[in-house]
């Protein structure tokens, strides 16, 4: 069932609360940022961005949350097509990087301005931060169980260490100058350097 348009001019007012709310924290920083300041940015009234959410801090985490929760869907619906577990973790890598690349008011807020509350990401952002750690995890399982990946490094490890580092070359290429293309560039060579160091001896 398609729908109703009700439904869809929620979801587009929400979509461009969230784009809005990219620009004017990368532009302004989040704390020297007012509301009403997003609402003009997205063209919508002031008392709307609280349809949608509770205050400006959810409005933060959920920048953080739309984008893993595409990170999810494409691993619940894309990995299960793809061969072997080193393929699938390639995958991810290249994901993660690839929602980021073009889009640096975005990673900047992400990996910089998110970072600053370690009380937003304990309650806000932590569940779908685990559940995408986990379902990285799985992906390493899966790989030792396989023969893959040598069984003596623990999946939970790698993949906060994946995560870790892909939130590192995130950060350094929106605060940085580089040119097009860097981030699938860094994807490849992370995932050779991951990949091989999770082969069997």
């Amino acid at each position: 069932m398609s729908e109703t348009p009700v439904l869809l001019e929620r979801s587009g007012k929400r979509t461009r609360i969230l784009d809005a709310a990219v620009k004017v924290f990368a532009r302004k920083g989040f704390h020297a940022t007012r509301v009403s300041e997003v609402a003009k940015a997205a063209g919508v009234a002031d008392g709307t961005i609280y349809l949608y959410f509770k205050s400006k801090e959810e409005l933060l985490t959920s920048l953080f949350e739309d984008r893993v929760s595409h990170l999810l869907a494409y691993m619940k619906d894309e990995l299960p097509t793809l061969p072997t577990a080193p393929a699938r973790l390639r995958a991810v890598i290249n994901m993660q990087l690839g929602l980021l690349e073009g889009e640096r008011d975005l990673a900047e807020v992400i990996t910089v301005i998110l970072r600053q509350s370690t009380r937003l990401m304990k309650e806000f952002a932590a569940p779908q931060f685990n559940a995408y750690l986990d379902a990285i995890a799985a992906i390493v399982e899966e790989g030792q169980e396989a023969g893959d990946f040598r069984p003596d490094i623990s999946p939970s490890l790698t993949a906060r260490a994946v995560f870790g580092a892909l939130d590192g070359i995130a950060l350094t290429w929106a605060l940085g100058r580089a040119e097009p293309g860097a981030l699938a560039r860094a994807a490849t060579q992370f995932a050779d350097l991951l990949l091989r160091g999770l082969a069997l001896p």
